[in-house]
């Protein structure tokens, strides 16, 4: 069937009817294979809810981690059997019955060494093999080795990798690219879609679909051939994220798809499950017992969803961004997303044609398109002058500025006559001392001021070097270096996220310590170092002066935000 094409440039084309097709058989095949790992709070029931209520362990992740040593079942029904019995001891209930994880070893690099050293060093220590697990593990076997992001998160996270293998490309480790996308193919073939990371109770949700991206980072290397080999899995993420499209009437919505009143088809993050997540499970009680007007059901579910996008937590998914409880994150269009969505239909175009079939390629671009119109229509807020979310309650653009906003730069989606005044906002709102703040807004939630995290930073000077704002896209690049660095020089190491509002400390807020490794830092901090450094004379510490062939524009002061979005 030839595919439609929109007659008019505002409103979101049909989705051909091959597509529809394509789309059902690929998640009726997705359900057949799926197999599905019960999360420990399912397996465990009541003694779960016990242990994380009793706080056992500092970090809620501990128990969700933790490995039965026999069949749950069992250690259930001798726990009711015990439980009421005088002098019953949970604690060492469970240190008999479960086998916790081990704490990883503290890597302590050798002297002197240099910042590109240093991340050279780490690629083997991240590195994990999990071919196989226990029974009732929580952690999900994968075929191929692969690199965690550090601390307390011992499993591969998806939007992560992504950054992580960036870096591991720059350091030549094209072996440990190609071993890591071949495992998230593998989740695709087996569960139906990528999970947040590979824990059974992340099962019930994604992250930022960056697959597509990481097969075009794996074609640099290996040609079309990689678009070839995982078109296949291309396909079912793409259909994974689209389920339901067929049956949606204007204005409705259905998991991860909406569809707005004008037939426009956009994404949003979803998890489909609502009820607390086992690694934050005392947190999210208490979240939802603190807004009783709200049912406690759709408290998780934003919360669960806030975790698909990876922004957990943010003003930019809250209405009062003090309040936790007030974010509605599935009522919500990001612009991120649905970024990555258009990235990944322009792919499925690249790698369908590179398989040889055009007519597909065709619908895809005609999907690409379609959608890129919506992101000018629904994501582009005139009146401010940058993208932002599109709020489905209010039924308009959001006013918040974050620095999700450069991604339709990122991906090439953005209007030639943005890039001007999306490099303007950066500056005067988002640029700080210490590279690009995440939002204006300080909530103590860690994706807002002051932090700063490494996947946004490269996002946002790819994204303002497409359309040639070069001199913003390197005042962020050397700020978040020189940031880097001073952490490293002081600390002799590299975090999570890093407070951008000064050069030099680690970031802090939400839920966890500040963690050390860090994958995607590793990674962003390669690609920079090679981006301000001359190819003739490469870097390995950040310069102590910024080389003179690139801007020294120092940064406009950061003007304060609205609380509200």
């Amino acid at each position: 069937m030839k595919p439609r094409v929109p007659r008019h440039p505002q409103r979101m084309a049909l989705i051909p009817t091959t597509l529809f097709l394509c789309f059902a058989a690929l998640s009726a095949q997705a359900e057949e294979i799926a197999v599905t790992p019960q999360s420990p709070d399912i397996l465990l029931g009541p003694l779960f809810d016990d242990v994380q209520n009793a706080k056992l362990f500092p970090d809620q992740k501990t128990f969700a981690d933790a490995v039965p040593n026999s069949d749950p079942l069992m250690i259930l029904a001798d726990y009711r059997m015990q439980q009421n019995q005088s002098g019953f001891d949970l604690r060492h209930f469970v240190k008999v019955n479960f086998s916790l994880p081990k704490e990883g070893e503290k890597h302590i690099p050798p002297k002197g060494q240099s910042l590109r050293e240093h991340i050279d060093g780490l690629w083997p220590v991240l590195t994990r093999t999990t071919e196989s697990t226990e029974k009732w593990d929580s952690l999900l076997p994968l075929p191929k080795p692969y690199v965690v992001p550090g601390g307390r998160f011992r499993e591969v996270y998806y939007w992560d990798s992504y950054f992580t293998m960036l870096g591991l490309a720059e350091s030549g480790h094209w072996d440990k690219v190609a071993d890591m996308v071949a495992n998230f193919g593998y989740e695709i073939d087996t569960y139906g879609h990528i999970p947040n990371g590979n824990r059974s109770y992340y099962l019930s949700r994604s992250q930022p679909p960056f697959f597509a991206l990481m097969v075009e980072l794996l074609a640099q290397h290996e040609g079309d051939a990689a678009l070839k080999q995982y078109l296949p899995q291309l396909q079912k993420e793409y259909a994974y994220w689209m389920d339901g499209v067929e049956n949606l009437q204007a204005g409705q919505q259905e998991k991860r798809v909406v569809k707005l009143k004008d037939g426009t088809i956009l994404n949003r993050y979803w998890d489909d499950r609502d009820t607390p997540r086992p690694e934050s499970w005392v947190e999210d009680i208490a979240t939802a017992k603190s807004n009783p007007g709200r049912p406690a059901t759709e408290i998780y579910r934003d919360l669960r969803s806030a975790a698909a996008s990876g922004w957990d937590f943010s003003s930019r998914w809250m209405d009062n961004p003090q309040q936790l409880n007030t974010l509605r994150t599935t009522s919500i269009v990001p612009v991120d997303l649905n970024s990555l969505m258009y990235k990944m239909e322009k792919i499925l175009a690249s790698a369908s044609k590179a398989a040889g079939d055009n007519a597909m390629a065709s619908q895809y671009e005609t999907l690409a398109n379609a959608r890129q119109q919506g992101i000018e229509k629904y994501l582009w807020n005139d009146q401010q002058g940058w993208y932002a979310d599109y709020d489905l309650k209010s039924h308009k653009v959001r006013n918040q500025l974050t620095a999700a906003t450069l991604f339709p730069l990122y991906v090439n989606a953005a209007a030639k006559d943005r890039a001007s005044k999306m490099a303007t906002a950066t500056r005067t709102h988002l640029l700080q001392p210490g590279g690009l703040n995440t939002t204006s807004v300080k909530s103590g939630q860690q994706w807002d001021a002051p932090n700063g995290w490494a996947p946004l930073q490269w996002v946002a000077t790819e994204g303002l070097q497409n359309y040639g704002q070069n001199e913003v896209a390197m005042d962020i690049s050397w700020n978040f270096l020189t940031n880097v660095q001073h952490t490293y020089d002081r600390e002799k190491k590299l975090v999570e996220k890093y407070d951008v509002s000064t050069t030099g400390t680690g970031g802090g807020g939400g839920e966890y310590p500040l963690q050390d490794g860090f994958g995607w830092t590793n990674g962003v901090t390669l690609k920079m170092l090679d981006l301000i450094c001359p190819k003739a004379q490469p870097c390995d510490n950040v310069p102590a002066s910024r080389p003179l062939s690139k801007s020294t524009t120092p940064p406009v002061k950061q003007k304060e935000a609205e609380p509200t979005p």
